[in-house]
């Protein structure tokens, strides 16, 4: 029974954490105040891979982040200590992007530098929560299927992404501030785990529903899933992810409109 009980408490720690961060999102986006200041002192740490701890969360130095650059050089000493570095940096107008390569170069996470503090954090959403090798939950026992399938794969789970979903679905806690709703596809409809060239094609569907023109870009495999920019009028006009083990769509409603990017 014990053994039951205790990752049933991490997880639900793990989704205050996550509920706290996304509110306080919201709150940002909306008055233009600090997303990231909820933190306080000293670095946050949640459980990481096969039980050991990892900060996803590196404060600020409360200076504002004035370029791509600048906000690379953030990204990088959060990546340090994971043993990744800094590859993509996107800036938007509520934040910076950043994707974190291993040391083969393939994509291993995503990361937000805040424009107005420095501070630095997993990425809301598939960083935190689909993530397999570095999200808020990974693990390499059997917590990993709980969580990357009923737990969140999507249909009426708990961190379900679709029509009807669940906490974090399309009617749920992160579903509709800011942004288009997630999806999952019906069951049976997709082939898992989901290829890169058929999570492009879930995507362009999602997209074509939302009507307005925009396609995305060849995807990124991370661990867990693949995240794409969306493209219109070929310019970049935002971000989606799909998770590799139901085809389930995360539009990243955070980040507001894009402005510049470095490879």
């Amino acid at each position: 029974m014990k053994t039951r009980i205790l990752p049933l408490l991490v997880l639900v720690g793990a989704l205050a954490a996550l509920a706290g961060t996304v509110s306080y999102a919201v709150a940002r986006a909306t008055d233009g105040g600090s997303a990231y200041g909820m933190m306080g002192r000293g670095d946050y740490t949640m459980m990481g891979s096969a039980g050991r701890t990892t900060a996803w969360y590196l404060n600020g130095t409360g200076k504002a982040v004035p370029s791509i650059a600048a906000a690379r050089e953030r990204a990088q000493r959060f990546a340090d200590r994971l043993g990744l570095k800094t590859a993509e940096v996107m800036q938007f107008t509520n934040n910076f992007y950043v994707q974190l390569d291993d040391r083969q170069g393939k994509p291993a996470t995503e990361v937000l530098v805040d424009p107005q503090t420095g501070a630095v954090t997993l990425e809301y959403g598939p960083a935190m929560m689909w993530n397999t090798r570095y999200g808020m939950m990974a693990s390499d026992n059997a917590m990993t299927g709980m969580m990357g399938g009923t737990m969140m794969g999507g249909g009426g789970g708990m961190m379900g992404s679709g029509s009807s979903g669940g906490m974090l679905g399309a009617g749920g806690m992160m579903g509709r501030y800011g942004g288009s709703a997630s999806w999952t596809p019906s069951t049976g409809s997709v082939t898992t785990p989901v290829s890169a060239a058929q999570a492009r094609r879930i995507a362009n569907r999602w997209l074509a529903t939302q009507g307005n023109g925009a396609t995305v870009a060849k995807p990124d495999a991370l661990p867990g899933y693949y995240t794409m920019d969306t493209v219109k009028n070929g310019k970049v006009s935002g971000m989606l992810s799909v998770y590799k083990q139901t085809g389930a769509v995360w539009y990243h409603w955070w980040h507001g409109h894009f402005v510049a990017m470095e490879e």
